[in-house]
């Protein structure tokens, strides 16, 4: 007699509780932030979208390092970034100082959230850029931090919004196309943060922590404003013509190599032949 075949193991179906859970608290903060706005707490609408950014940085290191990724992981967490960093920071601008506009107002607004859209979708579609230590295009957390800084910035100084609304919607309008640029932003992947460093180093951190816990509105929209102008201007200095697909449009990776890069294959290139030669 032939023994009965025991069925196969199955994997265990079920969700990653911890990221999940991180996801979903970027997730609460970017609908707080649009509740908050709508009651008039403008303040407490901006400092929700800065605490989505935590939430938003969390949940992926900590999937990485509990290894506890997955595909209904990592579509959540699109879902999240989509209201907390699209949805979140149009509608906090809008209600503070867009919504007197009429439909320039809401328009831009939209043009933000739509910008906000094809940028994830081309994340997570993997059109980017191949070097890994660039972004392509304004990611959207700081996009949505620089709208956030403007507003609680605007609010701490009880700055009329409502009669800057034209210049706060070109405002909103430039940080959402530069999120569909093809500007390059450092994602500091490269950077080593098991390595050792100075004791200056240190001190340093922890100053600049005390001077962004001083000032935290004006700090924050200085750092965020840095890193958005820092885009053109890496650009810039990667090719030697900017041409049109350099700033907007399909892009391929190999124009963005270093001038000086390209300046030693040429030098090596005489090199090459006479050595295949």
């Amino acid at each position: 007699m032939t023994e009965p075949v025991k069925p196969e193991s199955q994997p265990r179906k079920g969700i990653y509780l911890l990221p999940n859970l991180l996801t979903t608290g970027g997730l609460f903060s970017g609908f707080y932030a649009i509740i908050s706005s709508m009651n008039g707490h403008f303040e407490a609408a901006a400092i929700a979208i800065f605490v989505a950014m935590i939430f938003d940085g969390l949940d992926g290191r900590v999937a990485r390092l509990t290894n506890t990724q997955s595909e209904f992981g990592a579509q959540y967490d699109s879902m999240a970034d989509m209201l907390s960093f699209g949805m979140a920071p149009a509608m906090v601008m809008y209600n503070w100082a867009l919504s007197d506009t009429g439909k320039f107002g809401w328009l831009a607004a939209f043009l933000f959230v739509a910008c906000a859209a094809l940028r994830l979708a081309r994340f997570n579609a993997n059109l980017s850029v191949t070097d890994g230590r660039f972004f392509q295009g304004l990611a959207s957390p700081a996009s949505a931090a620089l709208l956030a800084g403007l507003v609680w910035t605007g609010a701490y100084y009880e700055l009329d919004g409502q009669g800057l609304g034209f210049l706060f919607g070109i405002l909103t309008i430039l940080a959402g196309l530069l999120m569909v640029s093809n500007f390059r932003y450092h994602s500091f992947k490269d950077v080593n943060w098991r390595d050792k460093v100075s004791f200056v180093t240190i001190l340093l951190v922890v100053l600049i922590f005390v001077v962004i816990a001083a000032r935290p509105a004006e700090m924050l929209l200085l750092i965020f404003l840095l890193y958005a102008c820092s885009g053109p201007i890496t650009t810039i200095r990667s090719v030697n013509k900017l041409k049109l697909e350099h700033v907007v449009g399909d892009v391929n990776p190999t124009d963005f190599e270093e001038p000086q890069a390209e300046e030693s294959n040429s030098e090596q290139d005489p090199q090459q032949q006479e050595t295949k030669g």
